[in-house]
Parts: structure tokens; sequence; C-alpha cells
């Protein structure tokens, strides 16, 4: 538990640790001539370019904060607040590397013009213009805290001495005095009416991290790192035992991967007396990407994720070190680059001394794994075949971090590709909900691959989930056996509905056999098994055939037991651009009082 570090523990490991850099300012020359070396003078060469690139400071009229407000645009003001942030990162970057001053006046024009900002807060965080008698701590404000914070730690020697001045007035007065002294912080300790998440790790890490760089009391700052602390503990405790996380690989990329920012830095400032990475659990969840792999790049998003996830290299090669786990370092070469969160200052810096750099050999994930806690499994063919079948099932319940009503949800990948897939971070549009309905997909289970008794969706709520009846593995096989019956209301009239799940490895290939068995209380009902696909779906007398853009799927059913329909949802808004999903139905013939849906589902070879 962090909780056991105390702020007079803290103040003592701060007051025997004499201060050092994290990172070399940019007047250590040596240092950076080192990590020009290092990054290769064509990367350099990049870096110059996007620096020259940034000629003008983008204009945040108040009247693009109000977009979110009247229109429910964020992008309006989101957009160029972000390309202000890039801005600061790239010409920060380039001076240190290039030394010359020729990035100095840019850079302290947008430094400036961020300090002058009436809020660092995003709008849809916000609720209109700032009060500025009581700022607000969002994930934009932690970070840009963050961001100025490193500034001054590279630059601040070489820029106005005012600038240094007024970012600490700012950072003080916007982030370390309003965390200090409110409790009103949503985010900052868990509660039932606001559980914490993602932001628990983001936002104390800005703040706590902008302290570390410029709070010169150290019985302050110790009051600051203790109140982190305990804070992290209940973001820590939204892993479950085995480390997962029901926000998903790509939230976990942000939330742990700024908790390993702040876990750095404090031990840095501490000698590593205050040691946030202590304990077996840290290993856990730090494998929590790669047990969560379904081929390079693709991973499983249930719950608000994408499908495509670009993990941070340098903090897969940070914690690859840290924690000695070499498969993480092997995932480094499947990250495309590039991502949002580099484009940050945090990362880009990191990005220069963590050295993403591949451990020799290629990444193979276990053939099955399990997350007790959230009732996850993920089973794989064969692991060292990233065409090879995969399948990926939850139970949980519909309580959940950025929940969506998906208990029993499954995903089955073949040849690189969700070809029965989880919309994930995706919208509904009006067309399928008509022209004053434009809901998230987390309001619906329509949009998940679940059962639909008695034309019932599930229920929201803690309350409302799936009860383990049976998990096991072997050389054979990978089975998942849930009871939904609590994830729906009492309009579905269910005594029963079991759902089993399991991967079946054989000589001539594996098949996922899905079972659903309903038994109703009262009376016969109706009843429907879902699949969902961003892909084709065509229908024959046993089958329905699953087509994606690489890979296709056959789902068997017996034709005297049950009836295939096939709807289509148009433009569904995605991270990727919109897309149309179909929901393939499997519906029992007639109203039964019990049934089963039984479906074979095989990959469909050409």
């Amino acid at each position: 538990m962090l909780g056991r570090y105390d702020p007079i523990s803290i103040e003592n490991a701060l007051n025997e640790t004499p201060p050092q850099p994290p990172f070399p300012p940019a007047s250590d020359r040596a240092a950076w001539e080192g990590v020009r070396e290092v990054v290769g003078e064509q990367r350099v060469s990049e870096l110059l370019a996007e620096a020259e690139a940034a000629t003008e400071v983008p204009r945040l009229p108040a009247t693009l904060y109000l977009e979110f407000t009247y229109a429910g645009s964020r992008e309006g003001y989101e957009g160029p607040a972000n390309r202000r942030r890039e801005m600061l990162s790239n010409l920060a970057l380039a001076e240190c590397l290039e030394g010359e001053g020729r990035f100095l006046d840019p850079l302290l024009d947008v430094a400036w013009a961020v300090c002058e900002e009436s809020s660092w807060s995003w709008p849809a965080h916000q609720g209109g213009l700032p009060d500025m008698r009581h700022p607000v701590i969002d994930l934009s404000v932690a970070m840009t805290a963050l961001y100025l914070a490193e500034l001054d730690l590279l630059l601040g020697d070489r820029l106005d001495p005012a600038l240094g001045r007024r970012i600490r007035y700012e950072v003080d007065r916007r982030c370390l005095a309003p965390y200090l002294a409110r409790h009103d912080h949503w985010w900052l300790f868990d509660t039932p009416d606001r559980p914490v998440n993602n932001w628990t790790a983001v936002c104390n890490a800005g703040v706590a991290g902008a302290a570390i760089h410029l709070e010169q009391d150290a019985a302050r700052l110790a009051e600051i790192l203790a109140r982190a602390a305990r804070s992290l503990d209940d973001y820590l405790s939204t892993f479950d035992e085995d480390g997962g996380s029901s926000e998903g690989p790509a939230y976990w990329s942000y939330g742990f991967g700024y908790y390993t920012v702040l876990a750095h830095l404090v031990g840095q400032r501490t000698g590593w007396q205050v040691d946030f990475f202590e304990g077996e659990q840290m290993r856990r969840i730090s494998r929590f990407p790669s047990r969560t792999r379904l081929s390079p790049g693709l991973y499983v998003n249930f719950s608000d994720c994408d499908r495509h996830v670009g993990l941070i290299p340098a903090h897969l090669s940070y914690l690859s070190r840290r924690l000695d786990l070499p498969d993480l370092g092997r995932l480094v070469s499947e990250q495309p680059g590039g991502g949002e969160r580099e484009r940050e200052l945090t990362w880009a810096l990191r990005d220069l001394f963590w050295c993403p750099e591949r451990v020799e050999g290629p990444f193979f994930p276990d053939r099955h794994d399990w997350f007790g806690g959230m009732m996850w499994m993920v089973s794989r063919q064969d692991p060292e075949d990233p065409g090879a079948l995969v399948l990926a099932t939850k139970g949980g319940h519909n309580g959940e971090m950025h929940n969506q009503n998906d208990v029993g949800n499954v995903i089955v990948h073949t040849d690189a590709e969700s070809v029965i897939s989880d919309i994930g971070r995706g919208r509904y549009t009006k067309a399928y909900f008509g022209p004053e309905r434009y809901e998230y997909i987390a309001n619906s289970s329509r949009g998940h691959s679940v059962p639909v008794p008695n034309g019932q969706e599930q229920r929201s709520g803690g309350q409302h989930g799936a009860r383990l009846l049976e998990h096991r593995t072997d050389h054979y096989s990978d089975l998942a056996e849930f009871e939904l019956r609590d994830a729906y209301p009492p309009e579905a009239d269910l005594d029963s509905l079991k759902r089993t799940v399991v991967l079946r490895r054989g000589e001539s290939g594996a098949r996922v056999e899905l079972t659903d068995e309903v038994r109703f209380a009262t009376g016969p009902g109706t009843f429907e098994s879902v699949l969902t696909t961003f892909g084709e779906a065509e229908a024959s007398p046993d089958s329905v055939l699953l087509l994606g853009v690489r890979g296709a799927l056959r789902a068997f059913f017996d034709p005297e037991v049950v009836v295939p329909r096939i709807e289509t949802i148009e433009d569904v808004d995605l991270a990727e651009g919109p897309a149309d999903v179909r929901r393939v139905i499997f519906a029992l013939s007639e109203p039964a009082r019990e049934g089963s849906v039984r479906l074979l589902i095989e990959p469909e070879r050409s």
C-alpha cells in the first residue's frame, strides 16, 4: 500500500537525498550531445523540422471555449490548445538538442501564452467559462502543469526569468494550492458516487510531478506526495488480482503511463526510499497489455477502448528494464510510434532518455490468459501464429469503469482481425435510434455480442453482472461459463441464462463454441443470441458467413431450432471514422419456456 508513506517519512527521505535533475538541462551540452548520438541525426533532423514549422501560436478566444457548452463540440477548443502544447514540446526539445538559441523566442511566446490561458481545463470538464476563484483540476490542467515544470527544468536558466516565476505562480494557483486545500476533486479518492479511474493516475502524476520539479519547501512537497500516494492506492485497487483493468489496454497506457512517470520522479527524488514500483502486483499490472494482445497492434477492446491501440514505446521500455519484463521490450517493435501521447513534452522527453529499443526476439503471448476479478478470458489457438484463431470473452458487471452493458461479450479474432468484434469507443447514429437520440454505445447492450431475452437489454449498475460457474484450461481447450441472469431486468423473466464459451484446439484447426441456455421463470419467452461485426454477413440455411477485410468466420447453427437475421446500424461514430455495424441475430424459432442456441464458429478458409 502506497498509503504507508506518511508525510514525515517522505520529508525525511527528501531531506536525506540531495536534489538531482531526473533529466539534464539544456546547458549540459555533453549530455545532450550524447542524446543526439543515441537517437541519430535523422531523428534529430525530424525534431528540428517540427520545431521550425511552429511559427504561430494558435488563438484561444472565449467563444471557442463555449463551443462545447452550446454545440457539444470538444475539438474547436481542444485542437488549438493541444497544438500550443505540441509546439511547446517541439520547440523545447529542438532547443535542447541544438543549443544555439534560435528557438528561445518562439518558446517564450507559446509558454507565456499557455500561462495566460484563463483555464487549463478542457471545456467538457469545466462547464462554461471558468470561475477564476475555483480552479478545476482535470487531466489537461495536471498535464499542462507537468509540461511547464519540465520546460523550466530543461531551459529555465536560458529563458527570461519572468517565465520561471510565472510558471511557479500559475502551477501553484491552479494545481498545488487547490490540490492541498480542497476535497472536491472527484478523482482524488474512491467514493460510492464517483469511483476512480485513469484520471486518478494522470491528475496525481501531473500535480505531484510538477511539485517535485518546482516546490522548494520539503514539508509541503511531502504533503503533496503523501496525498498522491494515498490517492494512487485507490487507483491501483481498480486492477484485479491478476493485474487486469476493466478500462482496457488503451486507458492502461494513459493512466499507468502517467503512474510510471510519477513513480520514476518520486523514486529518483527520494533515492528510491519511496518506491511506487514495490510489490509483485506492479509486475502483474505492467503485463496487462501483453496479456490482452490479439495480434500486432490489436488488443481486447471491451469497454470504452479502440480496437487499434498504440502503446508508448518509452513506457514499455522503461517498465521492461525497471521490472525485468522482457516481453514488454519485445512489444516495442510492434508500436507505430508518433501517437497522441508522444506529442506531449512528458513522453517526447522520455522517448529520448528511456531509449525505446526492442528486446531481441519476437513477442509471443501466452496460450491462455485469465483475469479472475474481471472474469476476462483470452484464449489463443497458437500464440506464435499472428493469424491464428483467438477468443476473448468477459463476465464482469455493468458498473465497471467506462462501463458498457456487455456482460458475456465475446470477440473472435482470426487472420489478424476481430471479425466478431466489440464496437468499443463508439456511438450509435441518429439513423438507428431516431432524430432526437444520439447515444453512446455504453447506454445500450445492443451493440455487443450478448443475448437478448424477451427483447430486454442489460441494465447498468454493479448489481447487474455475471456469476462465474466454471473456468478451466488445458492443452486442448479453454472454457468459461457464466450465469448472466442478473445482468437483465425483471422484465426479461429469467430463471437462468447460462453462457458457455469454449475455444477448442485440434489437429485440423480450432473453433469457438458458444452456447446459450435459457430458462424463463413464468412462461414461454423469446430469445436471441447476437454477434456484432464491422464486416459483411451472409446467411445460408445452416450458417452465417461473417466477412472481414482479411479474415472470415462461419457460424453454424441448428436450423430446426434457430432462425437467423441480419440488422445494420449505419455510420457508427468511431475514433477511426464512421463504420456500419452488422448485428447477426440467432433467434429461437418460436417462444419457449426453455431452450438453447448453440453456435460453432470456425475460420472460413478460401
